[in-house]
Parts: structure tokens; C-alpha cells; sequence
């Protein structure tokens, strides 16, 4: 049975995520600060644990892999965090939030994670548009999507001879508790060309897809844009 670790699974992108995973057969060890807000499933493992403790993580995680069969086939690092900062108002704490949760955490998972994969793995990383355009009031955050996309490069270049692909993701507006609470979502809405934001369970479909070596198999250190044509590169 194929197993995936997939971080942020407590709500939006990531629940979303693990409930694919799970729903077609695969076993989940979900990753999340917080506890398991209800997911259940006899093929879920839950591990409560902070991405940006790389000693922490490893040790909450290798026993859940071990129960799960020991052997890693996916790896999704959705875990983020996206305060709103500017030249004017960010701090020193900002900076290393965004940017160890953002960044240093894909780097712990991922570092993690690959001495349990094999040929034929993937790790998908979640940048998101804003690592490729700017947006108002995100100036850390963008930085810090930035910097995801040229690691999902570098990453794939370091783990081609592994049989290990490294993708990523970046989705414009979803529908996710964390944008409902910007009361933006809306309004954002109407800018988008398709008329619409995205839903969890659509970004979740791409992580299953490049997941998936039969089908994204000669797809590596790309990062596909999800925006409805808000965002085009």
C-alpha cells in the first residue's frame, strides 16, 4: 500500500489533500501543529508536530512511517503561514515565521522524508502565485513563495539521480478558511477570469497528478500556476 506525508493537514488545502489520499486507498501520515480536527481513517497516522523543528519533526515522524509500511511514495509540503507585511510594518519575528514555516519548514520535511523514498516518489511543494507576481501587503510571504519555487528547482536537480521528482504547485485564490478570513474573497472573485475561486478539492486533484509517475512522470522542477487565468506566466 502507497503511503504520503502531507503537512498542513489540519484545515484547507491540506485536509483536503489527505481526504484524497485517502479516500483512494493510500495511507496518510498527516502533519499539522495542531491536533486532528476529525479526519479518521484507519489508514491515517497523525503526527502533531512543528515543520520548522527539523530534530522534533524526525522523531515524530519515523515511528508513523514505520507504522505505515516504512516506505514513503509522496510527499506533500502544504504547511503555510501568510501574515500580511510591508516595508513599514514587518518585524524581525515576522521575517523568521513566514520564512521558517514557509521555506525551512519544506526543506525539514523534505530532508525527512527522502531517506524513506524510492524511485518513482515526488514531493510536491506549495508555492503560490505570489511567488511569481507581487501582491499588496504580502511582502514577506511573496518572498517567501519565491524562494519555495527556486528550492523545488534545486531540489529536483539534486534528487533526479534518486528516481525522485520535485514539483510544485502555486494556487491563486482557494476557498480556504484562511482566505474566507480575509474578508477578500469575494471581491477577489469578480478579478478572476473564470469568474470563480478554486476549491480545496481541485488543488488537491494536481497533487495527486504530479504525484503520479505513470502519468507526470517526465514532469520535474516545474511549478504549475492554479489561478483561473488571474495569474499567467
Amino acid at each position: 500500500m502507497n503511503t504520503a506525508v502531507i503537512t498542513g493537514t489540519g484545515s484547507g488545502m491540506g485536509r483536503a489533500t489527505a481526504e484524497l489520499y485517502l479516500d483512494r486507498g493510500w495511507n496518510v501520515v498527516a502533519v499539522d501543529i495542531s491536533e486532528n480536527p476529525g479526519l479518521q481513517s484507519e489508514k491515517l497516522h497523525w503526527v502533531t508536530a512543528d515543520v520548522r523543528n527539523r530534530d522534533s519533526l524526525e522523531a515524530a515522524l519515523a515511528p508513523a512511517i514505520t507504522a505505515a509500511g516504512g516506505q514513503i511514495d509522496a510527499v506533500a509540503n502544504i504547511a503555510g503561514v501568510f501574515p500580511p507585511t510591508t516595508l513599514e510594518t514587518f518585524t524581525e519575528a515576522d521575517f523568521r515565521f513566514i520564512f521558517d514555516v514557509n521555506v525551512l519548514g519544506v526543506l525539514n520535511v523534505t530532508a525527512a522524508c527522502v531517506p524513506y523514498m524510492k524511485a518513482g516518489s515526488a514531493v510536491v511543494n506549495f508555492a503560490s502565485v505570489d511567488g511569481f507576481t507581487v501582491s499588496r501587503g504580502q511582502l514577506l510571504y511573496g518572498a517567501s513563495k519565491s524562494a519555495v519555487i527556486m528550492i523545488t528547482k534545486s531540489l529536483a536537480l539534486e534528487l533526479a539521480h534518486k528516481g525522485i521528482r520535485v514539483n510544485g504547485i502555486a494556487p491563486g485564490w482557494v476557498a480556504t478558511p484562511g482566505n474566507a478570513a480575509t474578508g477578500r474573497m469575494e471581491e477577489a472573485a469578480k478579478s478572476i477570469p473564470i469568474g470563480r475561486v478554486a476549491q480545496p478539492s481541485e488543488i488537491a486533484e494536481w497533487v495527486w497528478l504530479l504525484s503520479d509517475s505513470t502519468k507526470a512522470g517526465f514532469v520535474d522542477g516545474e511549478t504549475i500556476v492554479i489561478s483561473g487565468a488571474d495569474v499567467m506566466r
